[in-house]
């Protein structure tokens, strides 16, 4: 479904990833994982089309993407869910979650994908005309994957999507992905929270430094002793 091949690239001359291969199949839930500076962020940005590539593919379906303008992706079925949210403070809740619809031209009837969407979440019906701005953190969280899943995507990207969420908040959250992925969504989830991603991804990939550095189920990363060394 997405695979990223022998993927480089720089900031300025500054190299960030290095050689990284991934792939994430149909239905599967896979993490990346990494400390600070890895390169986790950088690989959204890649697969997001916001950074150019020095070296290697990225392909969705068969399709090379990394030309690609970023407004064509959310069109070919994928969903984003950058760091730290990035909803527009001073819409409602509603037309933040319409702009995910628009975008990714999405088919059928805008109020009954709005309705799936407040049945997954329900503290969005309550705070659907409230701008989005004077929402909670989690709630938030909640209005941002919306907005990525309101177009029925084939494959959702996450970067980072527990920061700032307390542990209560992080362990719903996390459980509403792993519904979302029963449901036939498939997941690349990059995070730093490794052991509860962990818990509810198939497999995972470990990158250090911007190359990946071990690879597996999610089973044998928890027992990978970098990856314990790291987080456990």
């Amino acid at each position: 479904m997405l695979e990223l091949a022998s993927v480089s690239t720089n900031y300025g001359a500054m190299a960030m990833l290095r050689d990284v291969s991934l792939a994430v199949q149909q239905n599967e839930l896979v993490c990346l994982l990494g400390p600070n500076g890895a390169g986790k962020t950088t690989t959204f940005r890649a697969i997001a089309a916001l950074l150019p590539l020095k070296a290697g593919r990225i392909s969705l379906f068969g399709k090379d993407i990394a030309k690609l303008q970023t407004e064509f992706l959310a069109g070919l079925g994928i969903g984003f869910v950058p760091e730290g949210r990035r909803l527009f403070p001073e819409l409602t809740v509603r037309e933040n979650i319409r702009l995910g619809f628009d975008a990714a031209r999405g088919r059928g009837d805008f109020e009954e994908r709005l309705e799936a969407m407040a049945t997954l979440f329900p503290r969005i019906k309550e705070r659907i005309k409230q701008n989005a701005g004077t929402l909670s953190g989690g709630e938030q969280a909640m209005v941002a994957l919306a907005r990525a899943l309101v177009a029925e995507p084939k494959l959702v990207v996450m970067d980072e999507p527990s920061l700032g969420l307390s542990p209560k908040l992080i362990d719903e959250y996390f459980d509403t992905v792993a519904e979302i992925n029963r449901r036939g969504t498939s997941v690349l989830l990059i995070e730093q929270n490794a052991e509860t991603a962990l818990s509810i991804a198939h497999r995972g990939y470990l990158l250090i430094k911007g190359r990946i550095a071990a690879s597996g189920s999610a089973r044998e990363l928890l027992d990978n002793d970098v990856v314990r060394k790291l987080y456990l």
